[in-house]
């Protein structure tokens, strides 16, 4: 391999650095009318008058929106291909607010300030409603949504009455009787917190009506295929008359998996006629969009006295907050996604239900559930090694996937089953927690070490899996062009979302054609322009966009032969392509690409050479890691700093290797937040407490120490190139192994993150 596998810098890296991408707001057109949003000071309440006269009065005011003036039509927001598993749970407007910050009116002004100015003159009563804070009543309160015009396109367990968003449920074995041959059965239940994503860019839209009076709406986001689908069903309007595009991004974490500021302008676009856009606060970001799933997780685990898992029986509670987006998704994943690493057990079981609160709504988060399920399972694991008094490396190597093996489990919650089992050919999680043993010094300071009469230090370890896209379910297409210079366009629906994405799949498409990768132009992400893709998520980028490029670039060799064969007059098994000239064999005849293209385009066969690949993976990836935490802990205010964490990855044949470590870097500086400092806070009320960046704390570059990061050398037969994702995984393992290294060094178990020094401090 000449390109793939090499740490090329990004295509965009120099103008990132230097200030040039144009991002969302960068390109609004500087006449748009300026959107603003009345949000709800209540976590529920029921609107029972709204009056708008004296702000539309202010002059430039364009037009204002209220639930008594705009379409009412379920939909939901999710980014999910179609029919979404989550409920049509919202409205554009609507008489009720659920949460702090949820929609009230839509204002439309010349300029910020008209907007702002109109915004506080708008008269609203409201009836305020008992809001629904605590996850475990949810089910015996009051409807969140007491509207009758909600439902779900499929059965998920949905029951509104009862606030129940979905359910997930699935077993494998007899568990009562493996947990009755088991020596030892442990049983312990953990919270993790609601976490907010953090990323550079708020979300941000603007939107106009072309030529043709078609809606154009740009945005900062990681599904524009899924964003002009929502658009579609919530404005009530044929997709047709839609256009998405998506510019650079700054960050999503997967909040942009959520279609949400789209809709404002869009609405006003219609009304006017004249753009209009809307940027977020980063207040707005906190209030009026998503973060993680906050969870309650119940889990009992049976051993024999050797070690070997015989039983797992996890039950969870899941709070959607507000709107059930990604509900049923994330709760499945926190199982499906996570059991499978033990695939020994005789039995296992996970049982989850999803319900409403009055809260700001999850939705997707990087690990996607996963990062929920991990923190439990591996949490009670280490619990479970301390139980038998076992070195828990030693724990997981006697009962963790390997290579070569399959599970029963995943066979049975893969769509698709009854076909052959999967066998994990590709797993190498052996080989990472062995390494990952090496490069932490395990050995030597397992489980804890002295450093003075007030400060300890311990290790701990966590091990993960994620996903490689979602097999029979996501697709990805590309498009090659050859141009008449002979260089190729490269026409991609793929999101990147600041990962470099454009770059490794350029490098894919360099790879398989054979040609240098100055020779490939690059377009992203517009729902006219480009092909197809399901978007920036489940880890499926480099893996089911780089299989669906390798496709186009093989029918694309093929043309190439093909219309070769007619240049010279000849059969196509005796035209050769080499990446820079097309050779005829029998001949011994040569022209090369530029000037082939150039030809066929204008004088000869009068031909433009387009193929369109795609792909839908249909057997699971996975990627691995292991996890090892090192931590030193204040004995007198419990303040945990992590001062070492090593992070091994088996993803597969890295495209490119740079890329992939800063991935894995990222992941465990999230992780870290995850565990020790981040937590979204609500009051009794339930308003948010730290709804800016100033209260709600992200570790920093000056927070983390030690970070060391390794990719060991893997290679997948269906991913491109051998790859496989890294982009989620690497995050998982870092709050169980952290939880467990504290516990190692001074004997404190939290069981609810975020480990803050508080909660330590009171153990101890």
């Amino acid at each position: 391999m000449k390109i793939v596998n090499s740490s090329i810098p990004k295509i965009d890296g120099m103008s990132l650095v230097t200030g040039k991408p144009a991002y969302t707001d960068d390109l609004a057109p500087k006449d748009a009318l300026v959107v603003k949003v009345l949000r709800s000071p209540h976590a529920f309440a029921k609107i029972t008058d709204i009056n708008t006269a004296i702000a539309e009065k202010v002059p430039g005011v364009a037009c204002i929106f209220t639930y008594k003036n705009v379409i009412r039509k379920a939909f939901t927001r999710a980014g999910q291909c179609y029919p979404e598993l989550a409920p049509y749970d919202k409205f554009l407007l609507d008489e009720y607010v659920r949460h702090v910050g949820d929609d009230v009116a839509i204002i439309a002004a010349k300029d910020e300030k008209t907007a702002t100015k109109a915004m506080k003159l708008i008269k609203v009563k409201y009836d305020v409603l008992q809001p629904i804070l605590n996850l475990e009543k949810a089910e015996e309160s009051a409807p969140v949504h007491p509207e009758e015009d909600i439902y779900t396109n499929l059965e998920v367990g949905f029951d509104r009455e009862k606030n129940t968003v979905a359910k997930v449920a699935f077993e494998l074995g007899d568990l009562e009787n493996a947990l009755e041959e088991s020596d030892v059965i442990i049983e312990r239940t953990y919270r993790t917190q609601a976490q907010a994503q953090g990323m550079m860019e708020s979300q941000a839209s603007y939107s106009y009506l072309d030529n043709y009076n078609r809606l154009v709406v740009v945005s900062s986001t990681q599904i524009p295929f899924h964003v002009r689908r929502i658009l579609a069903q919530a404005l009530d309007i044929p997709a047709s008359k839609i256009r998405v595009v998506k510019p650079r991004i700054g960050g999503g974490f997967g909040s942009k998996q959520t279609a949400q500021s789209e809709f404002y302008p869009a609405l006003v676009t219609l009304k006017t006629g004249k753009p209009a856009k809307i940027v977020y606060s980063r207040r707005e970001v906190f209030r009026g969009t998503n973060s993680r799933h906050a969870m309650t997780f119940t889990i009992k685990i049976g051993a024999s006295q050797s070690g070997k898992i015989k039983a797992i029986d996890m039950n969870g509670l899941w709070d959607t907050g507000a709107y059930g987006e990604h509900a049923l998704t994330t709760l499945g994943s926190a199982g499906k996604k996570v059991l499978t690493l033990y695939n020994k057990v005789d039995a296992c079981r996970f049982s989850g239900k999803a319900f409403y609160t009055n809260h700001v709504p999850g939705g997707a988060f990087r690990g996607f559930g996963v990062t929920q399920g991990i923190f439990v399972l591996e949490s009670a694991v280490n619990e479970l090694a301390h139980e038998l008094k076992m070195d828990p490396v030693k724990l997981r190597e006697i009962n963790m996937i390997k290579k070569g093996e399959t599970t029963r489990l995943y066979n049975m919650v893969t769509k698709g089953a009854g076909d052959a089992p999967m066998y994990m050919d590709s797993c190498l999680l052996e080989e990472c927690v062995t390494r990952g043993k090496q490069l932490i010094d395990w050995d030597h300071k397992y489980p804890r070490t002295e450093r003075s009469a007030t400060k300890v230090r311990g290790v701990g370890m966590a091990i993960s899996q994620q996903g490689s896209g979602l097999p029979n379910i996501d697709m990805a297409a590309a498009t090659l062009k050859l141009n008449d210079d002979g260089f190729f366009t490269l026409f991609l629906g793929a999101s990147d979302i600041g990962t470099g994405s454009d770059t490794i799949l350029t490098q894919i498409a360099a790879e398989a054609l054979g040609v240098d990768m100055d020779k490939i132009v690059t377009y992203t992400s517009d729902t006219d322009l480009t092909p197809f893709d399901s978007g920036a998520y489940a880890s499926s980028t480099t893996y089911t966009t780089g299989n669906a490029i390798i496709d186009a670039a093989e029918k694309m060799i093929q043309l190439i032969i093909a219309t070769g064969a007619k240049y010279f007059e000849t059969q196509e098994e005796n035209i050769l392509f080499d990446g820079t000239k097309i050779t005829c064999q029998d001949s011994g005849e040569e022209i090369t690409l530029a000037s082939f293209s150039q030809k066929i385009t204008y004088s000869m066969i009068h031909e433009q050479l387009s193929v369109t690949g795609s792909y839908v993976p249909k057997k699971a990836a996975p990627p691995y890691m292991a996890g090892f935490a090192e931590v030193e802990v204040d004995l007198e205010t419990g303040k945990v700093e992590v001062i070492d964490f090593v992070g091994v990855v088996d993803c597969g044949t890295p495209i490119n290797p740079n890329l992939a470590r800063i991935q894995v870097e990222g992941g465990i500086v999230q992780g870290i937040g995850f565990a020790l400092y981040e937590e979204v806070n609500y009051t009794k009320e339930g308003r948010l407490m730290n709804d800016t960046f100033m209260e709600y704390k992200m570790p920093t570059r000056r927070d983390i120490q030690n970070i060391q990061v390794e990719l060991v050398a893997g290679y997948d037969e269906t991913g491109p190139y051998g790859a496989k994702s890294i982009g989620e995984v690497v995050i998982n393992t870092v709050a169980p192994a952290i939880t467990d290294a504290i516990y190692n060094a001074c004997g404190v178990r939290i069981k609810e993150l975020p480990a803050t020094p508080e909660k330590v401090l009171m153990q101890l």
